[in-house]
C-alpha cells in the first residue's frame, strides 16, 4: 500500500488572490512575475463613488418616473412653437449676435499678448509667465454667469456688462489655448532672425506669427461659436440678450413662445457653426 505524502493544499486569501503578483514558471525552468489586474479595485472604487453620489444627491429614479409626464407635456409645447411671438425675439437676438461678436473681438485682442508672455520658449523670465498663468486660471475657474453678474453689479444691466463677461471668458480661453500652440511652434526661424540682430518683437511678428495666425484665427472663430450659445443665458443676471426673454417666457410658463426663441436660436448657432466650420477648414 503505497502511504505516499501528499502535501494539504493552502489556499491563498482572497485579497491576495486578486491584487497579490502571480509568480508564473516558465517552460525553461526560469519564473516570472505577473502583476494582477487592478480592474476590480477600479470596479470597486467606482461603485463605492456611485453609492455615495447618489445618497449625497438623493437620486431617485421614482422622482424621474414620477414626473416623466410633465417632463413630456413640456417638451411637446416646445416642438409646437408659436410664430406669433417671432417678431419679439428678433431684437434681443439681434443684440445676442452683437455681444458675441464685440465681446469675442475685444477677448482675442487681449489674449494675444497675455499668450505670448506665458509662452516659455520666449519668454524665458519664470516670475511673468507664471503670474500670466495664474490669472489665465483663474478666469477661467469662474463661471461665465458669475463673470456676468458681476459685471452687472458693477456697470449696471444691460449688453454693456453682457460684452465684458464674454471678453473676459473669451480672454481666458483664447489665451490658454494660444500659449500652448506657442509653444510647440519650430523655434528655428526665431532663433535665426535674433542672431541675425533682430530684437525678440521683430524675430516673433516675422518668424512666429506666420505659424500660429491659422490657430490663433481658429480659436477665435471656435469662441464665438461658443460665446452666442453662452450670450443667450446671460439674460439671466441681467446681461441683456436672448437670456432675459427666455427667463420671461419659462416664468409666464408660456412654452410654446419659449420653443420659438429656442428654434431661433438653434437655426443662427447652426448657421454660424457651418460657416465658423468652413473657414476654419481654409485656414487649415
Amino acid at each position: 500500500m503505497n502511504n505516499e505524502y501528499k502535501p494539504k493544499e493552502v489556499k491563498e486569501p482572497l485579497f491576495d488572490r486578486i491584487f497579490k503578483p502571480q509568480v508564473i514558471t516558465l517552460e525553461n525552468g526560469h519564473s516570472t512575475i505577473r502583476k494582477r489586474s487592478r480592474l476590480p479595485l477600479i470596479l470597486i472604487l467606482l461603485v463605492a463613488v456611485l453609492i455615495w453620489a447618489l445618497q449625497m444627491t438623493e437620486f431617485r429614479f421614482s422622482t424621474i418616473t414620477r414626473n416623466f409626464p410633465k417632463l413630456l407635456d413640456i417638451f411637446l409645447k416646445l416642438f409646437q412653437p408659436d410664430t406669433s411671438f417671432f417678431p419679439k425675439v428678433i431684437k434681443p437676438l439681434v443684440d445676442t449676435i452683437k455681444m458675441s461678436i464685440l465681446g469675442t473681438v475685444i477677448g482675442c485682442a487681449l489674449a494675444l499678448p497675455v499668450a505670448v508672455l506665458s509662452s516659455s520658449n520666449i519668454v524665458h523670465n519664470k516670475a511673468v509667465i507664471s503670474f500670466c498663468r495664474f490669472i489665465l486660471a483663474l478666469i477661467r475657474t469662474l463661471p461665465t454667469l458669475v463673470i456676468a453678474l458681476v459685471c452687472a453689479l458693477i456697470f449696471s444691466l444691460g449688453t454693456f456688462a453682457g460684452t465684458l463677461a464674454i471678453a473676459i471668458f473669451t480672454f481666458g480661453i483664447v489665451a490658454k489655448m494660444l500659449y500652448e500652440s506657442i509653444e510647440t511652434i519650430d523655434m528655428g526661424p526665431f532663433e535665426a532672425m535674433e542672431a541675425l540682430g533682430a530684437n525678440k518683437f521683430q524675430a516673433f511678428w516675422s518668424a512666429c506669427v506666420p505659424q500660429i495666425l491659422p490657430v490663433y484665427l481658429s480659436h477665435c472663430l471656435y469662441c464665438f461659436e461658443m460665446n452666442v450659445r453662452a450670450s443667450a443665458i446671460l439674460g439671466y443676471v441681467g446681461a441683456g440678450g436672448l437670456g432675459i426673454t427666455i427667463n420671461e417666457r419659462i416664468g409666464w410658463r408660456d412654452y410654446n413662445g419659449l420653443g420659438t426663441v429656442l428654434l431661433t436660436l438653434f437655426v443662427v448657432v447652426l448657421m454660424i457653426e457651418f460657416t465658423s466650420e468652413y473657414l476654419r477648414k481654409k485656414l487649415s
